[in-house]
This record gives structure tokens, C-alpha cells and sequence, in this order.
């Protein structure tokens, strides 16, 4: 799971995205809103989390305009304002959860699972092709009966692939899914990640689930158990 943090304290940016990390999810940072627009019409990301008082304009009232006139992903509000009155308004300008700081990175990544987890058009929880199945809450991947244990790096390649099952995904879409704006990836790291990922299924038992296309990038197929 990809997740935007958009904080403009540099510290606790750097806190929030290597507790985010740990557990799971793959992040990038805006520093301020003009960023964070930039990232949201570059990537895909599968929730955001939202600081208010931006060096740029007022994360409620920018909130309120994406919501208005662009897809997002569910948002958390993460700030210092706690007062009943702050909480509303940001949960009114288009929130999914409104967090005050500080809060402990465990309680964070439980809300960003929640909200991952919510029913809608918005997020599928247990992704499938075939007896392959991926729960992009837990991050546990399964073959019929065999668990898949599979790292950070593997799990947001195969939620990826499932999630475009029976297409081709890109080698460049991989590499902006798997790895941030600020992560050094050399030249075979997607190559290599795919091929860890083969290994696993293979040994599973989803033997030729992963295609190579030659020159154009990897495909999922169902392959019954």
C-alpha cells in the first residue's frame, strides 16, 4: 500500500514515513501543498495523510476543493488542532478519520488498515485471480491452502499485478508503484523483485502465474490450483 504524507515539519515527516515503512507500507512526502498535488497527479497512492497548516494554504480548504473536482484516496487529517470544533470541520471537508498529534505510529498504520478496509468503490480488500488470493489490509497472500510469505516489496508488487490481473503492467508503473520519489532504485531492482516474486508462486503452487512480456513489462494470469 502506497501512502502520501503530507507534513511540512521535516522530523516528523521522516518519523511518520519510517513507522509507515516498518509496517508494511511504501511512502513519499510533500512538504507542503503544491507537492502534494504534484505526487496526486503522478502516482496512485491508496490513502493519504494530511497535516493542516501548510506553508502553502490550509489543508481543510485544500482537502475540500480535491474532493470536489478530482478522485482521492481516503484521507486521515494528522495535526495539532484538537479542538470539537477543528475535528468537525475536518471531517465535513471530506476526512475519513481525523487524528491529533501526537499520535503513535501503531494507532496510525490500525487507521490507515481501517480505512483500507471500509466497504465501496473505493478500496477492494482480498484481491483474486484464480486460487490466488492477496489481503491488501492484512498483507498476507495465499495459494488455494498454502500461505505466500512474502516481503514489504513483494506484497505491493503482487497487490499491483492482481490488481491488473490479466494485463500487462508497465516496467516504469512497477517501478513508481514499488519505490518513492526519493528511493535510489538501480537499473535490475524491478527485474529482481520479480523474480523473487516468481520464485514464491511457484513454489506455492501458481506455477506460471507471472508472465514476463518481453520489452514491455509483467503480467498476471489465473492458474487453478
Amino acid at each position: 500500500m502506497r501512502v502520501l504524507v503530507i507534513e511540512d515539519n521535516v522530523r516528523l515527516a521522516e518519523l511518520t514515513v519510517s513507522g509507515l515503512e516498518r509496517r508494511g507500507f511504501a511512502c513519499d512526502v510533500a512538504v507542503c501543498l503544491s507537492d502534494a498535488d504534484s505526487a496526486l497527479d503522478g502516482a496512485v497512492y491508496d490513502a493519504i495523510v494530511l497535516d493542516l497548516g501548510l506553508p502553502d494554504g490550509d489543508g481543510v480548504a485544500w482537502l475540500t476543493n480535491r474532493r470536489q473536482y478530482r478522485q482521492m484516496p481516503p484521507a486521515i487529517i494528522q495535526t495539532a488542532r484538537g479542538a470539537l470544533e477543528d475535528r468537525v470541520t475536518g471531517l465535513d471537508a471530506g476526512a475519513d478519520d481525523y487524528v491529533v498529534k501526537p499520535v503513535e505510529i501503531d494507532e496510525l498504520a490500525a487507521r490507515i488498515r481501517a480505512l483500507l478496509r471500509r466497504p465501496g468503490p473505493r478500496v477492494q480488500t482480498v484481491l483474486e485471480a484464480g486460487n490466488l488470493q492477496f489481503d491488501t489490509a492484512a498483507r498476507m497472500a495465499r495459494y488455494g491452502e498454502c500461505p505466500i510469505d512474502l516481503s514489504r516489496r513483494e506484497a505491493d508488487l503482487l497487490e499491483l499485478l492482481l490488481r491488473r490481473a490479466g494485463t500487462v503492467v508497465r516496467r516504469e508503473a512497477i517501478e513508481d508503484a514499488l519505490y518513492n520519489f526519493n528511493e535510489p532504485v538501480t537499473p535490475n531492482a524491478v527485474e529482481a523483485a520479480v523474480s523473487r516474486l516468481r520464485r514464491k508462486l511457484d513454489e506455492a503452487g501458481a506455477n506460471g502465474a507471472l508472465h514476463t512480456i518481453r520489452g514491455v513489462g509483467y503480467m498476471l494470469k489465473d492458474v487453478a490450483a
